[in-house]
């Protein structure tokens, strides 16, 4: 199933998702196209892929990768409707636009077309990532074949489409979140006197180790955060700062902030 696929966009994202589909199924035939060519080409080059257009994937392909802004999503889908109307065989859309939902993807396409919905994040391309996941019209047997071919993505999650939003402000937004929360432990070592390059290891293992540990031991992080807390010790009184400055609520508010805004776009504002 899936012998041929075609990715509609070369971006960040897009990429990584062909990257990982080229590895799990090298014998595919990989189409790409991208509004800027020169990208497709260099990603092609990479992965022996052919560079195509967006008609031609919609013409030929039998699982079409919609790697393409929400913004952009209406122009995209608009111009391939009569491709996709004239085809007799089936066909699978994927999409990975935050805040379009399953059905606006059909209506956008013009027709009842199966669609698989996807929220991965950046770490994917390293394969470390999570991708919750959900589908419209589309059989077991393809939903089947579709994560096989993301299997070295990291975790993927089927979730009810009406969690998809908030997955994708947690795990499609958090990572920068975490970004941010890296640079500044390694900030306040810098400070402290450690080498940059250092610091910027030192924080990136322990943000790791601290993750895993939870994920692996399923202990709740308070939990976790109470036994490196000894009794008038440094970590409560790190803790303690992270607490006067709101660390926790800011944390909140971010994923909070980043689900209305996929509301919105889901609103079309």
């Amino acid at each position: 199933m899936f012998d041929t696929v075609g990715v509609i966009g070369t971006g960040a994202m897009g990429s990584a998702v062909a990257r990982l589909m080229h590895d799990a199924k090298p014998g595919a035939k990989l189409l790409l196209s991208n509004r800027t060519q020169e990208k497709a080409e260099r990603l092609a080059d990479t992965l022996c892929a052919c560079v195509s257009t967006n008609e031609e994937i919609a013409n030929t392909c039998g699982l079409i990768v919609l790697a393409v802004k929400p913004q952009m999503m209406p122009g995209v889908l608009s111009a391939l409707q009569p491709a996709f109307a004239a085809r007799t065989d089936r066909f699978v859309l994927v999409t990975m636009a935050a805040g379009l939902t399953c059905a606006a993807i059909r209506a956008l396409a013009g027709g009842s077309y199966p669609v698989i919905r996807i929220m991965p994040n950046t770490p994917i391309a390293v394969g470390a990532g999570i991708v919750s996941y959900c589908g419209e019209g589309v059989s077991d047997a393809e939903l089947h074949a579709f994560t096989a071919l993301l299997k070295g993505a990291g975790t993927l999650d089927p979730l009810p489409e009406s969690m998809i939003d908030a997955a994708s402000a947690l795990a499609g937004c958090g990572p920068a979140f975490v970004d941010l929360f890296l640079e500044a432990l390694a900030d306040g070592a810098v400070a402290c006197g450690m080498p940059r390059d250092k610091a910027l290891l030192y924080a990136a293992q322990t943000v790791e180790g601290a993750a895993k540990t939870a994920r692996l031991t399923g202990e709740h992080p308070g939990r976790l955060k109470d036994v490196v807390c000894s009794p008038a010790g440094s970590t409560i009184q790190g803790v303690r700062a992270l607490e006067r400055g709101g660390f926790r609520s800011a944390a909140m508010e971010a994923v909070i902030a980043a689900y209305e805004r996929n509301l919105a776009l889901k609103e079309g504002k």
